[in-house]
């Protein structure tokens, strides 16, 4: 009856409130009332232990020719002749241009003549300078006509060796009219085509790159820098061969091309914080073109213990990163973690785990609040390996 008049006093619009206050209040008591029944949520996790792993550093670098020549004539003329077509591979010593040869070979013939000339006054010379010397001992002329002969005959000889210079220079000047490929490589595109004037030291002819062997730079940064260099038994040696250096190009997948650092250079670079390196590959299908793009992959030289979980595991919260551990009584507890590089699926842990530790993999959409309690179930192999050392 008390409570009849208590609801008595209550405008009659308020009932449906008055209702729906013991219906939430009846709902909460029977949330809490079986609470106690729902099972904790079953999450699968991983125990973390150190494993022996070989750390790698990936870079970006670009393409290079070992040897690469903007070809210019040595002498001038008109072009007469494009030999090579565009694009080519050719040996080194292969004809590419030839510029008209007329006017050289009318200046060898003219050094030619010249130089028999000099020789015949040479001669000449010879056999006045005998003469003068039996007359001299004859006594039948004097001691300045020898000495005049003597250095006619050491200007006529002089004479001769400078029209042997002169043919030299003319046979020097008509073999430069042949344009060839200082080195074995690829051809260019011809700047100059047959009929121009080609001026001798200045025109560009076209350029010839070589292909095989490549380069490859890339710039290390200052960070990798130091710790590749700890990691290293000789800091001082070079090259770095073998398995420790592979390249990939940006249409491939992982590095499958090896190569050899055999440049370092001697400074780090204080603007850009970095270090210029090359890399020499081998390059026989002439796959590697100079400008491309490349991925450079060094390994370290020996394996080290580091901490590994699997990707999937580490969450983001804004800037930083976090992992759900199973602490006492089967908590989920939120732990923050500093992370590397993903190694075939696996995040590498650089800080905010240790081993032993229960890292959940699976099930985090059950884990609504850090702390929440949860069921952990051991991941695949690590089960196996717990239950086969139980059972022992």
């Amino acid at each position: 009856m008390s409570e009849l008049r208590t609801l008595a006093r209550f405008p009659r619009h308020s009932s449906w409130l008055l209702v729906s206050l013991a219906a939430a209040t009846a709902l909460t008591a029977c949330h809490r009332s079986q609470s106690g029944d729902y099972p904790p949520p079953e999450v699968s996790v991983s125990v973390i232990e150190p494993k022996a792993i070989r750390l790698t550093d990936e870079f970006n670098g670009r393409v290079e020719s070992v040897d690469a020549v903007e070809l210019r004539p040595r002498v001038s003329g008109y072009i007469e002749k494009v030999i090579a077509r565009e694009g080519d591979y050719v040996p080194s010593g292969t004809i590419l241009f030839i510029i008209d040869q007329r006017p050289y070979r009318i200046a060898l013939e003219r050094a030619n003549a010249q130089l028999e000339r000099a020789r015949a006054a040479w001669s000449l010379s010879k056999l006045q300078l005998k003469r003068s010397e039996t007359l001299v001992a004859a006594r039948a002329t004097s001691q300045e006509e020898l000495d005049n002969a003597s250095a006619a005959n050491a200007q006529a000889e002089a004479e001769a060796k400078a029209a042997e210079a002169a043919v030299d220079e003319a046979k020097l000047n008509l073999g430069f009219t042949e344009v060839r490929a200082p080195i074995s490589g690829r051809v260019g595109r011809a700047l100059l085509t047959v009929g121009n004037l080609a001026q001798a030291d200045q025109s560009l002819l076209t350029t010839v790159v070589s292909q095989d062997p490549i380069y490859v730079y890339f710039d290390c940064d200052e960070q990798s820098y130091l710790r590749y260099n700890a990691r290293r038994t000789d800091p001082r040696s070079l090259p770095i061969t073998g398995d420790l250096l592979r390249v990939g190009l940006a249409n491939e997948q992982g590095f499958p091309h090896s190569g050899t650092i055999d440049f370092l250079n001697n400074r780090l670079d204080p603007a850009t914080g970095t270090i210029r390196a090359r890399v020499r590959i081998q390059n026989p299908d002439h796959v590697f073109i100079s400008g491309l793009y490349a991925r450079v992959q060094l390994s370290s030289p020996r394996s080290e213990p580091a901490l590994l979980v699997d990707d999937k595991a580490v969450l983001t919260d804004q800037d930083k990163k976090y992992v759900y551990v199973v602490g006492p009584e089967n908590r989920a507890l939120r732990r923050d973690v500093s992370t590397g590089r993903v190694i075939d699926g696996f995040r590498l842990i650089e800080g905010g785990l240790k081993p032993g530790d229960k890292v959940v993999v699976e099930g985090l959409q059950k884990i609504f609040y850090p702390g929440a309690p949860v069921k952990p179930v051991l991941l695949g192999a690590q089960a196996t390996t717990s239950s086969a050392g139980q059972a022992q």
